[in-house]
């Protein structure tokens, strides 16, 4: 059988080398890794999946205890979703472990996702992208609710430009975890593999633009206020902006 790959290159399926997936390795915890002796459990439910990989129920308790201490930065917080994924190619050993973590409630997704040698370095990456987004939606929301003035779209680009460049690797680096996680191997190419479904909500562009870097994506899909639009914001060079409107 001879696979093509995304590039058009081929290769024989039966040479692929595939990184087997050894369990007891994956959730090692590396040395210098802080154990709490009493661990905490967040207010807020902690769901657990697993793509092909069985969760133990020690990571899980460190998770936990993990997101208890996040939960601070985002009250309203109703749910936090764990996932796990275990990358089988090779040439991502150094971060063949994801950790996928998302904070819902009543404002809006925030989505961090990180890969590590094992699932404890790839979730401590995880925390750290999840804490900063987490305080990015507090600062809004007391901008928004205080008495200080928002700033400007024009006013973050151009001071922001380090925390935006930090965001759009984290994107480049979540959507090529999520694009590993369907390989070639796992259907045949050109196939639907996902499917997502969001509530509309109407919002303004610069609220888009928000929720955009909340999730750490490249585009975001929305409901227009003023154009009364499904409309599209995505990113483009040097920290700007692009719009697409369905007519």
């Amino acid at each position: 059988m001879t696979v093509i790959h995304r590039k058009g290159h081929r290769e024989s399926k039966a040479n692929r080398r595939e990184d087997a997936f050894d369990a007891e390795a994956a959730f090692t915890r590396p040395p210098g890794t802080t154990v709490s002796s009493a661990p905490a459990e967040p207010e807020a439910t902690v769901t657990f999946s697993g793509r092909n990989v069985e969760i133990p129920e020690h990571f899980k308790v460190h998770v936990r205890d993990k997101l208890a201490k996040l939960e601070r930065l985002s009250p309203g917080t109703q749910r936090f979703d764990v996932q796990l994924y275990h990358e089988r190619n090779r040439r991502q050993a150094k971060a063949c472990q994801q950790v996928e973590l998302t904070a819902v409630g009543k404002g809006p997704v925030v989505r961090a996702q990180a890969g590590g040698e094992n699932f404890y370095a790839a979730l401590e990456a995880a925390l750290d992208r999840l804490d900063s987004r987490l305080r990015r939606a507090k600062t809004r929301r007391e901008v928004h609710y205080g008495l200080r003035t928002p700033t400007s779209l024009a006013e973050a680009t151009a001071t922001g430009a380090g925390d935006l460049a930090g965001s759009a690797a984290d994107s480049k680096a979540a959507a090529e975890a999520d694009a590993a996680k369907y390989d070639v191997d796992d259907h045949d190419p050109g196939q639907i593999v996902r499917t997502k479904e969001h509530p509309a909500v109407p919002m303004t562009v610069d609220d888009a633009l928000y929720e955009m870097e909340l999730v750490g994506h490249d585009f975001f899909l929305f409901h227009d206020k003023e154009s009364d639009r499904p409309t599209v914001v995505y990113r483009r060079h040097a920290f700007d902006y692009g719009l697409i409107r369905l007519t």
